[in-house]
């Protein structure tokens, strides 16, 4: 048998593969050495054969309550993604594996390569209402993709979205793929009437470097980029420093930073209640936001999630936060599980990219719900 990482995405490294039922493997950590989680790894065996793969510095990764109920993920034709067998004991994550086929994907999540983010960008570009804008290059020499969609009449809002920040967070970019998907439906009336309304900015990949690297958390010298939106730099953070330029020429009345969250079995999104801009008008306008993407979608919900900030406290290195205290506008950073959610649970694919997508289109009802209020 044997076990490889060597294409886009891939992270794993291999300590011993002498026995079938016990496979030692340790995750490789991103650029910098302080974040690893991400998995990435195609494995090939004897089909019929049980395997136990051991990542043995699970124990030392950097949510390890992450592990906790967690199921990995694989596919055979990496199309569709089912969850396996998966256990987290004295600090090492066990993965059972019965093979169908000779050969086998596993990972985190279900990856997104860097490959469909250039199918994604490609293919969008050719409906009428799209335009692509390079925004400049990340640090290895790779395309910042800006996404307008729209007519520019300054007269409407504007909207920005990003997502994968943190480049293990795929469902971020899942979550994209159906957003999109929908907005460009000549036939989708939520859409029409959105883009009557209003200029949509899309960045659907904030960290390629960090994606294709396999790297968890951050970009190719080791940033977290959700950590650099006050004071970004073309020599740690080019992606921020342009997307924040932009949006200062555009504007922006929306803010949607799209993620995941390793720890929370649920679908929450945290705000910039502790902005020191923030306004009662704001305040009004998460209301309403967050009622609309409840009745849109019922993967959502908002008993289980972060801690506010106390008014005036917020950490304004943050995405959402900065955009919310600068703009003074709606901001929301969107956080959907690693594992299931809990309140509608699949055990065959648990939280997965169709669900993702799903949850893309009801987030565009949210904001035809308040996109009329967005500006007092």
């Amino acid at each position: 048998m044997r076990i490889s990482a060597n294409f886009d995405g891939g992270n794993i490294e291999t300590i011993n593969l002498d026995k079938h039922d016990d496979i030692q493997l340790a995750i490789r950590p991103d650029e910098g050495g302080e974040f690893y989680q991400w998995f990435n790894f195609r494995m090939e065996g004897e089909i019929g054969q049980t395997y136990s793969l051991n990542i043995m510095n699970a124990g030392t990764a950097s949510y390890p309550k992450g592990w906790e109920d967690y199921q990995a993920v694989a596919s055979y034709d990496r199309q569709h993604w089912f969850r396996l067998p998966t256990a987290y004991q004295d600090g090492k994550l066990t993965i059972q594996v019965d093979l169908d086929c000779e050969a086998i994907q596993i990972a985190y999540f279900a990856p997104y390569s860097y490959e469909r983010h250039l199918d994604l960008i490609s293919s969008v570009q050719l409906h009428p209402s799209v335009s692509l804008e390079n925004l400049g290059l990340t640090l290895d020499g790779r395309d910042m993709s800006l996404l307008k969609i729209g007519d520019n009449d300054p007269a409407k809002k504007n909207i920005w979205i990003t997502a994968r920040q943190h480049p293990g967070e795929t469902m971020a970019e899942w979550l994209i793929e159906g957003l999109l998907n929908q907005l460009l439906d000549s036939d989708c009336p939520t859409a029409k009437l959105l883009l009557d309304k209003a200029n949509f900015y899309i960045v659907p990949n904030m960290n390629p470097d960090g994606s294709v690297r396999g790297h968890l958390r951050t970009n190719a010298v080791g940033t977290n980029l959700n950590r650099e939106w006050q004071s970004p730099s073309l020599e740690r953070s080019p992606e921020v420093f342009y997307v924040t330029n932009k949006m200062k020429e555009t504007g922006v009345d929306l803010f949607y930073d799209v993620h995941g969250d390793e720890g929370l079995p649920y679908v929450f999104v945290a705000g910039c209640e502790g902005a020191p801009n923030y306004t009662e008008h704001m305040a009004k306008l998460q209301e309403q936001f967050l009622a609309a993407l409840g009745m849109a979608s019922a993967d959502f919900q908002t008993k289980y999630g972060y801690d506010k900030d106390e008014p005036g406290k917020a950490n304004l290195t943050v995405g959402s936060n900065w955009v919310g205290n600068t703009f003074k506008c709606l901001a929301n950073t969107l956080e959907m599980p690693f594992k299931d959610n809990d309140n509608l649970p699949d055990p065959v694919v648990g939280w997965s990219p169709a669900r993702c997508e799903y949850l893309g289109e009801a987030s565009l009802v949210a904001m035809l719900a308040v996109v009329d209020n967005l500006t007092e």
